[in-house]
């Protein structure tokens, strides 16, 4: 990854391109993380996550409230809610019910697809044409997100919430963009992870789960959750989006197999496979060539820092 940080010269800059490959590397921790907490009631443990996130967020955004930009109108409180609704419930919940009705490589192949989609959308929803360098970007970065995960196989169903957990990780960042120039990284990241508390724990209801008090591996992998990969990895994709644009940031997704290969091999979980070293091969020339020279929109501020 060492050629994308060193020619990333198109517009956003290379804080942006740390913030991404950061963010997405810490998210990818989360699959094999997620193996000691595999007992553990699924929409209770991301409510305690979020809780815990929000926790810490919240008394951040409190002390950036005096340089708000006016208060949140209508507008904004309900595409606070949708993307809490989508990218944070939503996708939770889709992706527990397609991981029941699909193998889990079919699941990351399907989600994996996000920057193709990304490529298109993002520019469109900012008022940008999009770029052909990110999208054969995208193109190669899907490829080897998919050759990293395998090919499984599962039900009509499985694919569908696939597709819905797919929808909730393009609305997690789509639905940002309007946001971001009003509320900055702390106070967006502050409030979803707030609202997806009440929504999760419904969820817990829904499903009949039980909550209980977690284990010492389950309460450390719960809190490696809500601080790491929620407080951590949230400030550092929502500055990454504002500087890079949806299109440009969300081929860093295919950062996630290599970090989720690393993780898995550094935990003793298994060894990656011939396959998997080549897809991240693939992922990693994706990312550096839809990220320099030529690609992407400047989606900053003109008065944001470099």
């Amino acid at each position: 990854m060492d050629l994308v940080m060193t020619r990333a010269a198109a517009p956003g800059g290379l804080r942006g391109v740390l913030g991404a490959t950061g963010g997405m590397t810490l998210v990818g921790t989360l699959a094999a993380i997620s193996a000691t907490i595999g007992r553990y009631p699924v929409f209770s443990g991301q409510a305690l996550r979020y809780a815990l996130a929000a926790a810490i967020l919240l008394p951040l955004a409190a002390r950036q409230r005096s340089r708000a930009a006016g208060p949140l109108g209508v507008r904004d409180l309900f595409l606070l809610l949708a993307l809490t609704a989508t990218g944070l419930a939503g996708f939770n919940y889709c992706l527990v019910e397609a991981a029941r009705h699909a193998d889990p490589a079919t699941v990351a192949t399907v989600v994996g697809g996000a920057p193709v989609v990304m490529a298109f959308a993002g520019p469109l929803v900012a008022g940008h044409r999009p770029s052909l360098r990110v999208l054969l970007g995208a193109l190669l970065v899907a490829g080897g997100a998919g050759l990293a995960n395998g090919v499984g196989g599962g039900s009509a169903e499985g694919f569908a919430y696939a597709a819905g957990a797919l929808a909730g990780e393009l609305l997690f960042s789509l639905l940002a963009l309007p946001l971001l120039p009003k509320l900055g990284p702390v106070r967006l990241s502050a409030y979803c992870t707030a609202l997806a508390v009440p929504m999760l724990a419904a969820l817990a209801v829904i499903a009949g789960e039980s909550p209980r008090v977690p284990t010492a591996g389950e309460g450390a992998a719960i809190v490696y959750a809500g601080v790491v990969i929620t407080v951590v990895a949230f400030l550092l994709w929502y500055d990454a989006l504002g500087r890079l644009g949806p299109d440009r940031a969300s081929l860093f997704a295919g950062v996630i197999p290599i970090s989720a290969a690393v993780t898995t091999m550094v935990l003793g979980l298994g060894v990656p496979s011939g396959a998997t070293l080549a897809g991240c091969l693939l992922v990693a020339a994706g990312v550096t060539y839809g990220t320099t020279l030529g690609g992407g929109q400047d989606y900053r501020k003109k008065d944001d820092d470099a």
